[in-house]
Formats: C-alpha cells, sequence, structure tokens
C-alpha cells in the first residue's frame, strides 16, 4: 500500500517565515562582529532576551545547542531566554569553520569569555547604581541583586538598549562548577523538535520572490574540456529560460525545477577525451609512486634504525585506506541573489566567513560586498560538496541578475565533492626475547594539501577558470600522526604527496583514522606475537595517567577477559573482541574502544554487534549530546569500515549513487556502551571525531581476535575477508 498527505499551508508556515526574513529585502543592519568584543556575541534586549551571535555552526551535531548552555550558564541566564544567530558574515564573527571537534573547544570557550566578562562587567553597574560592593551581589535569571536579599536589577536595566561595548577579558572569572545549573546536565537539542515534525527550514526549502532554478551539467570525465554544447533541445521545455557556459562551466536555468532537471538531460554538451585517472584497484601502488612535495619526521625517539638490528622477533606490514566520499544523504543545495551590486549566497557551507572571502576572489568583488549566511544543509564531517555547490550558484546568479536556486543531483554530489583521500602506511618494529617493543618504525604516505580544493580553491572557480584563493596553510593532518606511547626507539616520517588521484578533502578525523587504524593494528599484531593481553600491551607503554584510567575503565566496562596466545574460535560464525586507544592528535580527548565482532565463514559477512567506548574529553558540557556524538561517530565509521568505498575508471568516479556506494543500513547498526569521564575543572575538548578514529582497528583486531586473520585494507568487505581466511587456510 502507498499513501501520501498533501502539504499543508500551515505546514510551510515556518519555512516560508522563515525565507522571508532571510531575503535582503529585510535589509539586515551590519553590527559590530569584532571577536575582541563582548558586543560581536552578545546582546540583551529591552525584555531582557539575550541574541548569541556564533561563527560556528550547526551541522547536526547538537554543537549550537551546547554553546548556547555555555553562554546561559556562565551569563547566569536561563537557556530559553537565549536565542542564537549563526553563520551569518554580516552578524557574526568570524571564528573559523566548523570542524575539527573544535566547536565547543574553541568557539564555544571564546563566547563563555565573552558571557562571563558581561557578567562580571553588568554586576560591576549594578554595583555602582546600588553603591555596594561587586562581591555583595549575585546573578540569577539575568537580575544582579544583593545576596542578602532586596531590590536589584536586570540585564535589560543595566544594558538600557546600548550594545555591551566590552573588551573580551581573557582571564575573565568562570562560574565554579559547583554553581552549574545548565553546563553539565542533559539539555534537548533546540534543532530537533522542528526537524521531526517538518517544520524546520532547511537552505533546500528557501523560496524569494523571482527565483529561478539552475542544474549543473558537470564535465564527463574529471579533467574534461567543454568543447561545444547545443541547447535546442532544451528550448522545447515549458519554463526554460537560458544555459550559462563559462568555460567548462555549464548549467541550465528555469522558472522551476523540473523543467531545470528536464533541461539538464537534454542539453546536448560535447566534452573532450580525458583518461588522467589511475587504476582504483592499484591505490597503493600509486601512493609510492606518487610524486612527493618532501618527507618530514614528525616523532623521533633514540636511535631506531639500529633498535631494528637487534636481536628478537622483527615484524612488518603494511595498512591502506581507500578514497571515501561524503555521501551527504541530501545533495547539496544554495541559494544566490545578486542586486545592487551585492551578493548574497544562502549556503550549507560550515565556513560561511571563509567562503565569503572566497566568493570575493572569484567574483572580483569587495569582500564587504558579499554576504554568506548560513542555512542547514545536509549534515557532513569535513568538506563536502556544500562550498562547490555555493560558489556555482553564486557564478549563476552573478549571470542572471536574479535569485537563484541550484540543488545538486546524486551523481553531482558523488561525482564532484571532493574526497577524503586514500593513505598507506609501512611499519617496522623489534620485539626483544623478553617481549618488549625495542624499535619501532613507521612511514606514511598521504597528501599534504587536503586544501587544494577544501578551503582554498572552488569549483565554480576550476570550471570557469576564474580567480582563486591561493593556500594558506599546508593542511591538517601533521598533529597528532604519532604515537601516544611511550617506546624508547621509535620514529615516524610522513611522505607528504602532492597530489591525490581526484580532488580531495577533509572527511571525519582526517589523517588520525588511518594513522590509528595503522598504529593499533600494528600494536596488536606485536601483542600476538608476543603472547602479550592487548590491554597489557598498551598499559605497559603509556605513561599518562589519564590515559591508563580510559583503559582500565574500558577493561572493566566491556568485562575483558585475558588474551594472549588462545584458541581460535571455530564455529561458522566465529566472535571476537578488538581494543584500541587513542589520544586525539596526542593532546586532548582520550578515547578507548573494545569492539564484538561475529565473521560468518560462509559469506565473509563481519557484524559488529556491540561497542563499548570509555570517553575522556574534559568537562563535559551536555552528556546527552556527547553521547550523540559518540554514537554517530561509531555508525558513521562502522559503515566506512565495512562498507565504503570509492570506485572509478580513468576519467571519472563511477560510483554515483547508494547502489554503487553503499553505506551502512539500520541492521548493521551495532549497540554502542558508553562510559563517560567528566572532569569539570577541565577544560571541554572537542569530541566530534575522537571515536572515529578507533574504530577500524578495533574492528580488524577483533576480527583476528575472532578468525585469526589480519585485515589490513579497508573497507573489510566480504570478498577481502574470504579471500583473506582462504589465505590463512593455505598456509595452516
Amino acid at each position: 500500500m502507498v499513501t501520501f498527505v498533501l502539504p499543508t499551508r500551515a505546514a510551510f508556515s515556518a519555512v516560508e517565515s522563515a525565507a522571508a526574513s532571510a531575503s535582503p529585502a529585510s535589509k539586515a543592519v551590519a553590527r559590530d562582529v569584532n571577536p575582541d568584543e563582548v558586543s560581536g556575541f552578545i546582546a540583551v534586549d529591552a525584555q531582557g532576551r539575550v541574541t548569541l551571535y556564533s561563527g560556528k555552526v550547526e551541522l547536526g551535531t547538537g554543537a549550537v545547542t551546547a554553546i548556547t548552555q555555555m553562554a546561559a550558564e556562565d551569563l547566569s541566564v536561563r537557556f530559553d531566554r537565549v536565542t542564537t544567530i549563526q553563520g551569518d558574515t554580516l552578524l557574526t564573527p568570524d571564528q573559523h569553520p566548523t570542524y575539527a571537534s573544535l566547536t565547543v573547544q574553541d568557539g564555544g570557550m571564546q563566547i563563555r569569555r565573552a558571557a562571563a566578562t558581561a557578567r562580571e562587567a553588568l554586576i560591576e553597574r549594578a554595583a555602582h547604581k546600588l553603591s555596594v560592593a561587586a562581591a555583595l551581589l549575585a546573578v540569577k535569571d539575568g537580575v544582579v541583586s544583593p545576596k542578602g536579599g532586596g531590590a536589584g536589577f536586570s540585564y535589560a536595566q543595566l544594558v538600557d538598549g546600548n550594545p555591551l561595548t566590552i573588551k573580551v577579558d581573557p582571564s575573565a572569572r568562570f562560574k565554579d562548577p559547583s554553581e552549574y545549573t545548565i553546563v553539565g546536565f542533559p539539555v534537548a537539542r533546540v534543532d530537533l523538535p522542528p526537524k521531526i515534525f517538518g517544520q524546520f527550514s532547511y537552505v533546500h526549502d528557501l523560496k524569494l520572490p523571482g527565483m529561478l532554478h539552475a542544474r549543473m551539467v558537470h564535465p564527463a570525465a574529471a579533467g574534461a574540456t567543454l568543447l561545444s554544447f547545443d541547447d535546442a533541445p532544451c528550448r522545447k521545455i515549458t519554463g526554460y529560460r537560458r544555459t550559462i557556459r563559462k568555460g567548462n562551466f555549464l548549467a541550465v536555468v528555469a522558472a522551476g525545477e523540473w523543467a531545470a532537471i528536464r533541461a539538464s538531460k537534454a542539453i546536448v554538451a560535447r566534452w573532450s577525451p580525458w583518461a588522467g585517472l589511475p587504476d582504483d584497484k592499484q591505490l597503493a601502488a600509486y601512493m609510492r609512486s606518487a610524486k612527493q612535495d618532501r618527507s618530514e619526521v614528525l616523532q623521533s625517539t633514540g636511535d631506531s634504525a639500529a633498535a631494528l638490528a637487534g636481536q628478537g622477533h622483527t615484524l612488518r606490514a603494511s595498512y591502506d585506506l581507500p578514497l571515501n566520499t561524503h555521501g551527504s544523504i541530501g545533495p547539496s543545495c544554495a541559494v544566490a541573489e545578486f542586486r545592487g551590486g551585492k551578493l548574497t549566497v544562502w549556503t550549507p557551507s560550515q565556513a560561511s566567513h571563509l567562503l565569503r572571502k572566497q566568493l570575493a576572489v572569484m567574483l572580483a568583488l569587495p569582500e564587504e560586498r558579499v554576504r554568506c549566511i548560513y542555512m542547514e544543509g545536509a549534515g557532513c564531517y569535513g568538506r563536502n560538496g556544500s562550498d562547490d555547490c555555493s560558489s556555482e550558484a553564486a557564478l549563476i546568479a552573478m549571470q542572471l541578475g536574479a535569485p537563484v536556486r541550484l540543488q545538486w543531483m546524486r551523481q553531482d554530489e558523488h561525482g564532484w565533492d571532493p574526497k577524503g583521500p586514500p593513505t598507506l602506511m609501512d611499519y617496522r618494529a623489534r620485539v626483544d626475547d623478553e617481549g618488549h617493543i625495542a624499535a619501532w618504525e613507521a612511514d606514511m604516505f598521504l597528501p599534504e594539501r587536503p586544501m587544494k580544493r577544501s578551503g582554498v580553491t572552488l569549483l565554480g572557480a576550476v570550471l570557469a577558470a576564474l580567480p582563486r584563493e591561493g593556500p594558506s596553510s599546508p593542511g591538517i593532518y601533521n598533529p597528532g600522526l604519532g604515537v601516544p606511547y611511550a617506546f624508547g626507539d621509535s620514529k615516524l616520517t610522513a611522505h607528504w604527496l602532492i597530489d591525490t588521484p581526484l580532488p580531495a578533502a577533509w572527511i571525519r578525523a582526517p589523517g588520525r583514522m588511518q594513522n590509528t587504524f595503522g598504529n593499533e593494528s600494528f600494536l596488536d599484531e606485536i601483542a600476538a606475537v608476543a603472547g602479550i593481553d592487548p590491554f597489557d600491551i598498551r598499559l605497559g607503554n603509556l605513561k599518562d595517567a589519564r590515559g591508563q584510567e580510559v583503559l582500565e575503565r574500558l577493561r572493566r566496562l566491556s568485562q575483558w577477559q585475558p588474551r594472549g596466545k588462545r584458541a581460535r574460535d571455530t564455529g561458522s560464525v566465529a566472535r571476537g573482541r578488538g581494543v584500541t586507544y587513542v589520544k586525539y592528535e596526542l593532546v586532548r580527548t582520550y578515547v578507548g574502544v573494545v569492539a564484538d565482532v561475529a565473521v560468518d565463514r560462509a559469506t565473509g559477512h563481519i557484524q559488529v554487534e556491540r561497542v563499548f567506548v570509555v570517553h575522556d574529553c574534559g568537562q563535559i558540557i551536555n552528556p546527552d549530546g556527547l553521547r550523540n556524538q559518540i554514537e554517530g561517530n561509531v555508525v558513521q565509521t562502522v559503515s566506512r569500515t565495512l562498507v565504503e568505498q570509492l570506485t572509478f575508471d580513468h576519467s571519472a568516479v563511477t560510483s554515483l549513487d547508494w547502489g554503487s556506494y553503499p553505506i551502512l543500513t539500520f541492521p548493521g547498526v551495532p549497540d554502542v556502551v558508553i562510559d563517560l569521564i567528566d572532569r569539570p575543572h577541565e577544560v571541554p575538548w572537542g569530541a566530534g571525531e575522537p571515536t572515529t578514529s578507533t574504530i577500524p582497528s578495533a574492528i580488524a583486531n577483533a576480527v583476528f581476535d575472532a578468525t585469526g586473520v589480519r585485515l589490513r585494507s579497508v573497507p573489510f568487505r566480504p570478498t577481502v575477508v574470504l579471500d583473506a581466511l582462504a589465505a590463512l587456510k593455505a598456509t595452516t
């Protein structure tokens, strides 16, 4: 039975209201967005309501709820009295992109300092009005009054309609955790109810008066040149308006979305042949032979080369991970309007301030004449196609002189979003006769500039051959690529590759997921050869007390039974357990994970049945939101580990839909058991990525525990498992 419901006018009222308020016709007034000023982040109105201006944005992670908690707590106002505006370059400070698990850790702490500064300044104002010492006053629900009782002043009275033009005090006194009523407590996410009940306004829902619709016609091959096009078939489509071509940039525009889709399929475009991509089944060989920019020793202790030459057992292993697409469930979408010499772009970009700079360069506009307004789109971790789609919408709007909505099709999203790049790792170690790790060496092959098209170069600029902002940093993979253990003689060398097969971008836990997979798998191999329990080998080489606590709590949580050289499960479905530990970037957020897996020997299918997580990210802002983040880390990375793999021929990406690029489905979702370590007197660290980095190695180690098979190439698809089982059987 198939049923459907026609939406009522009321169902869209929230969407249309949001669209109307977002239009340039509303003439939002620019405000002080100086991040050194309290007024850059906080405003108090005549009713005492607080408006928070955040450069960090909500990507579906609950981050804005957590930031609002932090501000409300240190302002001493009720949570429901705070409204947050996010990611509007006209209204919010530039707090850098929403990425790298830094939203709460950096952006939230910036706002928290502003809130604490404001609270102390308003107490001082009240003290002056009441002619008492500030120490005799207290704040509750936005009212400053004497601690002993009596009348006081509300924030609205103390601000009196004026901006809080106060310098943010970097040493502002935060409230003591014993006083908390909001931070550290579970608070329901503010964005979920309207999303659940279909009242939320995504960028896809935005409608502007006179808005046209566009679709891209992307090149037939990654490096193809547009030779010619014929839009005669498009002119037969009712509502078709025109085709826009600039270099290799080709788009069709129509009055309605369906007409734009039909025109994009009807247009006849002739592209030059191009076949410059390597064999997608030979990525490891490609990585070894690819041109390197340089090699860099990132971690070194003692003399690893000499130590490797000693007596004992020497181990060698190589690990590799493929390209991943971001696979946002909804395709990218953006709306743009060029009016009166000013460009406005409604975008789901996680870097609206950076995008503003890029668009200004690309379109030769003064930066102050470009406004990017954040509106949520399909969630992502890392840089998906949203910025590229936004750049294309902006270029179309400049040509039209009318508002335009551009939505990518599924083949655009899978084919043209920048990819998580492939990574290759070689390891060598020597275990002495007492079972100690006497030497450890690792070589990693990975791209130095995932920013080549993720934060520096926009696809619209590439296709149209327009100016683009030059490289601004060497990428973000360097921090924490080493091991968190105290090996006496060790060395990690990064071989930075100049390029990747396809344009690269950050994808959740970039670099850290890959190197933790190699580090923790290889350590597990050493433990097996030495006959040491996987927990014991980690604790024996770990000198960090917080890390030790994480592992000991994980051992208890998972009810781990000692391992060593144990008999394998010989059943048709073999079960095993694997452990992994990480100190993220070697400077923050500790995570320990145990994965329980079942391996079907007949089909090669791996079911991750349960994942135990012990998590220490310092002070916890919202324990419910933190659990959501950890569960999301687990589920998404189980998908990347067991299922996801990009395919391409020598010309273009071929995994252009969910059939050719599958993701984890509900039956594959494991149970997740979480133990949170709250340290309210410590700073809060990020949680959006660290657990991600532990999952591939935890699964690989569990499969080895179950079957004796060591999986070193992600993803662990059934054919890979069956081949490994057959190879093991042939050697035993």
